[in-house]
This record gives structure tokens, C-alpha cells and sequence, in this order.
């Protein structure tokens, strides 16, 4: 399998699956092109592509050329990116960009500390909204990638034994007994898992260090 993919950094990574084999790990093209490959060379056992940042598979159409697969996922890129588009606005009432001014409310305790602050009450609000965003963004990151690796789990380890108990133990936090519980299956499946918990560990103590541990 290729090197442990990280999400978040632009790029995305997939893992094609035939049965227990993993047959390709990568980018979605280059992924996809060897899953057609695996096909068009009479393998009878079916591939399943799978999205490293959310555990759930993928369905490019394999057929046709290569030329037609690689045009078929640029098409489907270029209708995501479409519809994750903001409509713009124009004319009248288009926001301007910078400042906004508003009314807050706040207890006299609250003014005091900000009053206190040598950068000035605005800039102590704008700083602690700003924490508050980075520490939200990686409880979602650490949710994601938890997901990620349940999902998985589930779905190529549904009939493989200890999985219910792996689960647990993932979700406990318990990584000694979640490899035990894992030991005896496929060794494809096997390592796939343990990279995806292992990304969902980092985030995890990633999301909960202080900003002073952070740096």
C-alpha cells in the first residue's frame, strides 16, 4: 500500500479494494485507472473503491478507455466544485469586506477583563473568536477522521470476528487492544485500519493540546 494519506492538506486519498487485497492506494485517478485495469484483465472479484477521508466507497464508471475514466472523473470534479459555489451576489446590498461593526453584550466583569487587555477590547474579542474557531475546527478534523475509520472498519470487516469488540476499543481509546482484536485479519485490511486509527488518534490528541502546547 502507498504511504499513509493525510487529509486536509488538498490531497485527497483512495484505496481500491479487490476482496481483501488492496490493489492501489492513492490519488482517484491513479487509483481508478488500476482498479480498470484490475477489471479489464478478467480478475472475477469485484474492486471497491474507497475515499481515505470518510471511509465511504466510490463509484467512477471504469468503462471505455482510459482517456473516457480520467474525462469521466474531471467532469464529475468540475460539477462538485460547481455546486460547492456560493452564488455571487451583485448590485445593491453586496457586503464590503473588513470590519463589521455590532452591539455585544457583555457582564461588567466581561468589560473589565477586555478593557484590560493591552491590544484594546476589539482586538482581545476578534483574538478569542479566532482560538475558538481553530480549537472547533479540530474537534470537527478529529470527528471526520474517526468516522472515517468506523465507517471502514465496517464496512470490509463486517464479517470478520472481533469487529464489534474492535470497535469498542476504538472508541475507548484503547489502540493495545484494538490490535489485538484486529491480529487475524487480512493483512491488507489489517494495515489499511490501523492507518486510518492512527490518523484518528493524531487528531484526536491534536484536537484536545492547549494552544500552548500547539506552539
Amino acid at each position: 500500500m502507498g504511504d499513509d494519506t493525510r487529509w486536509g492538506d488538498g490531497q485527497a486519498g483512495y484505496t481500491a479494494f479487490a476482496g481483501p487485497r488492496c490493489i492501489a492506494s492513492g490519488g482517484l485517478e491513479d487509483v481508478a485507472l488500476k482498479a480498470k485495469a484490475w477489471v479489464d484483465g478478467g480478475e472475477t472479484v469485484p474492486v471497491v473503491i474507497y475515499e481515505d477521508a470518510t471511509g465511504y466507497s466510490v463509484h467512477p464508471d471504469l468503462r471505455g478507455s482510459r482517456e473516457d475514466v480520467l474525462r469521466g472523473l474531471a467532469e464529475r470534479r468540475a460539477r462538485t466544485a460547481t455546486a460547492g459555489e456560493e452564488p455571487r451576489r451583485s448590485g445593491p446590498g453586496r457586503p464590503k469586506l473588513g470590519v463589521v461593526s455590532r452591539e455585544v453584550s457583555l457582564l461588567p466583569r466581561h468589560w473589565e477583563w477586555l478593557n484590560a487587555q493591552p491590544s484594546g477590547a476589539s482586538a482581545a474579542l476578534r483574538r478569542l473568536v479566532e482560538e475558538a474557531q481553530r480549537n472547533d475546527k479540530g474537534r470537527e478534523r478529529a470527528r471526520r477522521s474517526q468516522e472515517a475509520a468506523s465507517t471502514f472498519m465496517h464496512a470490509v470487516a463486517g464479517d470478520l470476528p472481533g469487529l464489534e469488540e474492535a470497535s469498542r476499543a476504538f472508541y475507548a481509546k484503547n489502540p493495545e487492544r484494538f490490535a489485538q482484536l484486529i491480529e487475524q485479519w487480512p493483512d491488507d485490511i489489517r494495515n489499511h485500519v490501523h492507518r486510518l486509527v492512527s490518523v484518528a488518534l493524531r487528531d484526536e490528541a491534536e484536537a484536545t493540546r492547549s494552544p500552548t502546547e500547539r506552539g
